[in-house]
């Protein structure tokens, strides 16, 4: 009798649908993959100094309740209509959560936040909720979590994350090379930049490695490299980073490195220490400096939601308070549409 050696600790392995079908079944328009593109254009042009308006890219820190993430987009595709002469503004639809230990991991993961994890209907309700926000007008930014994730959503998506956790990955690296849009490299949690340097490099340059085709067969994928790649200083465990000498000792690092000195600044995480009540400040802060004249701050980041704060998740979904995060502490909707005004009107 031989001894088992495969899937000792595997509960379940249920085959996901071919993106391919998944795609077929929620179809991309015309009208929609007109929008992607002319927005990816548009954000390029922002990071190459080509477009002089300032990127914001703003929403709530994960989707839960697309109908309340829904009433958000509406708000926010009116507002950037208003604004568009002095702001480009993309929503966050962020699908996808990274955990430091455990927790609810993002729609496409567990979409009805019950720990049943049914991940096709997970990918289904996130890609018809970017067709619904694409439909507004409004432009989509996401972080890409999962390299799988991609193959099924990345066709709606006009600017990504790469985030704190997963910008030293060699496969988040290689994943981005061949992306279609603009992505941003956040520092790490500890607030060191080389990585995030380092994976702009590694992500312009072509790379081979496994992947997933849109059959949904593993393959040998090969990248030209994406051109479209910055840094996101978003602070880290010493304190925030988005002040005056860290945003000149980021520039001097880029320009050193031989890469375009554009920087997306995040005003949440650690740059207002995840408190709600500090991120219109440094928001705010963010913009004088843009406002002074340091060109290489392309744009801002916003953590923003219906409602301010967040509140405890798990809990019955019947006493959800309705638009407020279940992740990280977001700023409301008013001082959300004050800080963009302001935002607009100083530029």
């Amino acid at each position: 009798m031989s001894s088992r050696v495969t899937d000792l600790h595997v509960a379940r392995n249920i085959p996901l649908p071919a993106p391919a079908l998944l795609q077929s079944e929620i179809p991309r328009s015309d009208e929609q993959a007109s929008l992607v593109a002319t927005s990816r254009d548009t954000i390029g042009s922002i990071l190459f100094g080509d477009d002089p308006r300032f990127l914001v890219i703003v929403g709530p820190c994960s989707i839960h309740d697309t109908d309340a993430g829904l009433e958000y987009a509406r708000r926010l595709a009116s507002l950037a209509e208003r604004l568009e002469d002095k702001l480009f503004i993309v929503m966050r639809v962020y699908f996808e959560k990274p955990r430091t230990t455990v927790g609810w991991k993002g729609l496409i993961m567990d979409p009805a936040l019950d720990g049943s994890d049914n991940i096709p209907e997970g990918l289904r309700r996130a890609r018809t909720f970017l067709r619904q926000v694409i439909d507004l007008g409004l432009p989509t930014a996401t972080e890409l979590l999962d390299p799988i994730t991609p193959q099924y959503i990345a066709d709606l998506i006009s600017w990504s994350a790469i985030g704190a956790r997963t910008a030293e990955s060699q496969t988040h690296r290689q994943m981005a090379s061949g992306l279609s849009m603009p992505v941003g490299f956040k520092n790490t949690v500890s607030g060191d930049l080389t990585a995030a340097i380092n994976a702009v490099k590694a992500a312009s340059r072509e790379q081979t490695f496994l992947g997933v085709s849109e059959q949904g067969v593993a393959s040998a994928v090969t990248t030209t490299g994406n051109p479209n790649c910055h840094v996101i200083l978003r602070g880290g465990q010493a304190g925030p980073n988005h002040d005056r000498d860290s945003v000149r000792a980021t520039r001097e690092a880029l320009e050193a490195a031989k890469l375009r000195p554009a920087i997306l600044i995040d005003a949440s995480h650690a740059n207002c220490g995840k408190d709600d009540q500090l991120m219109a400040g440094v928001f705010r802060e963010i913009l004088e400096q843009r406002v002074e004249g340091d060109r290489s701050i392309i744009g801002a980041m916003l953590e923003s939601n219906l409602v301010a704060g967040n509140q405890p998740f798990p809990q019955p979904l019947d006493q959800l308070v309705r638009g407020q995060s279940i992740t990280d502490k977001c700023i409301d909707w008013e001082t959300t549409e004050q800080l963009l005004h302001e935002a607009a009107e100083s530029l």
